[in-house]
């Protein structure tokens, strides 16, 4: 079986306090379906690595020494489970993530995370073009509502699906928490 890997995408405080100031965001049940993979992950062994959003931004509320660069609780790390801190929205622009998934044989990621029509997509094509086989855990990963061009604002469902087409036509298998197939412990 392939080396596997749980990835874990800035799941952190800051899409807390926007969903809890009343910002549109899809996938209510994301963060249950993140815990149960977290607990799977590591029942059986499997790598669990952690991307989060350090903005250099001093207003940003994805800072490391603020509250909303705090881990949610469903992600937490565990000590040894390595964070990868980025600025951008890749996983992999300039962390090191590539290369510590390949110095412990990694070819295939297990994703989770948000925003999913940012950093969760960057990662998620990023990985693709790297050559790592992605499934995507369409349960767990969501995001906010998203305003067009025009000025039309477009409900998180639809961007949530929107989405998930683009990244499941070419760079992604798209499974859900319950079809994950797990490497045998």
């Amino acid at each position: 079986m392939t080396a596997t890997a749980l990835l874990l995408i800035d799941l952190q405080h800051a899409f807390a306090m926007r969903t809890a100031a009343g910002v549109p965001r899809s996938n209510p049940g994301a963060e249950a379906a993140i815990a149960r993979l977290v607990s799977q992950a590591r029942a059986r062994g499997v790598a669990v690595m952690h991307v989060h959003h350090d903005d250099p931004n001093p207003a940003s509320a994805f800072r490391a020494d603020q509250p909303g660069g705090q881990p949610l609780p469903c992600a937490a790390p565990l000590p040894g489970e390595p964070v990868f801190f980025k600025t951008g929205s890749s996983g992999f622009s300039g962390t090191g993530l590539s290369t510590a998934l390949q110095d412990i044989g990694i070819t295939r990621l297990i994703v989770a995370g948000a925003a999913i029509d940012y950093c969760v997509s960057s990662t998620v094509r990023a990985a693709s073009d790297l050559g790592f086989a992605v499934d995507l855990v369409t349960d767990a990963v969501f995001g906010f509502a998203a305003t067009g061009p025009d000025g039309a604002v477009h409900d998180p469902d639809i961007v949530l699906s929107v989405t998930l087409a683009a990244l499941g036509a070419d760079f992604a298998r798209l499974v859900t928490a319950d079809t994950v197939v797990w490497p045998a412990a």
